[in-house]
């Protein structure tokens, strides 16, 4: 693991620099930042370590890892490092890509895709980091539930005009508990429409949150992707008891039938062996 500033060392980052570059990765369903909690590092809630020669990152619990000024080769090492904390990492991560330009004059907001800054302080890189992280994890989902719609709508379908289909079924309820999961890790462990804990001990930087909030439609698309997980829900209700009225229905029919054979069995005994 590479070499972590403390708190007074941190003015070091980025030296000599007025634009950095920003890559943002949604690496799985967890990482595990216990160890990494265990060493030096150059802050928490959310942890903050150093990377490469003049460079950080920023790691979230869940899953999300936003790296600051590293070279293609430095993000291959440190990626490398962290990928026994990764949990049910995916195959093809999410990624998007920024800047971030020093611009004391005209700070705390985003122009023409440049994120300006008045300083390059770790508090000013987390509130960037959680805005970002935020952005990544909803492209991943958003990707999923349209997968998701693709894939139901003719599962459905056949639900609808054959009214029967045990793989069908089962794969429709596959896909709805995965919607469900998605719905618990948005509101449990990313927190959406929560504001990031830097923001307690540094209430000034507020303005570049909520800006950066903006430029990247974090509440909009979050209102988005929680409308479609609420019409998925309620498409489960439905098809759910939809099943269920089947599964009522056959077994009135079984039943039917049983009276019916009994009947005939009676009626056998009666004329014939009468």
């Amino acid at each position: 693991m590479q070499k972590i500033f403390t708190a007074h060392e941190s003015d070091t980052l980025f030296a000599g620099k007025t634009t950095i570059g920003v890559q943002t990765l949604f690496l799985g369903e967890r990482i595990d930042i216990k160890v990494l909690e265990k060493g030096d590092r150059l802050a928490v809630l959310p942890l903050v370590v150093t990377a490469g020669e003049q460079g950080c990152a920023v790691i979230f619990r869940y899953g999300a890892v936003v790296l600051f000024n590293l070279t293609p080769e430095e993000t291959d090492a440190f990626l490398a490092n962290l990928k026994p904390s990764v949990i049910e990492p995916f195959d093809k991560p999410e990624t998007e890509a920024d800047q971030i330009q020093l611009s004391p004059a005209d700070a705390s907001r985003v122009k023409d895709g440049i994120i300006l800054l008045s300083e390059f302080t770790v508090e000013r890189l987390q509130i960037v980091a959680d805005v970002l992280a935020k952005s990544v994890v909803l492209s991943h989902y958003e990707a999923s539930i349209s997968d998701f719609f693709d894939r139901i709508e003719p599962l459905a379908a056949d639900l609808q005009y054959q009214g029967r289909g045990k793989r069908q079924d089962r794969e429709l309820l596959r896909h709805i508990g995965g919607t469900l999961l998605i719905q618990h890790k948005m509101v449990g462990l990313v927190a959406f429409g929560e504001k990031p804990e830097t923001l307690w001990e540094r209430p000034e930087l507020e303005r570049l949150y909520l800006r950066m909030e903006d430029e990247y439609e974090i509440s909009e698309r979050n209102l988005a992707l929680q409308r479609k997980l609420e019409l998925i829900s309620r498409t489960a209700e439905t098809v759910l008891d939809l099943l269920q009225r089947n599964s009522s229905q056959r077994v009135e029919w079984y039943i039917v039938i049983l009276i019916v054979v009994e009947i005939l069995l009676t009626l056998y005994e009666l004329f014939f062996r009468g």
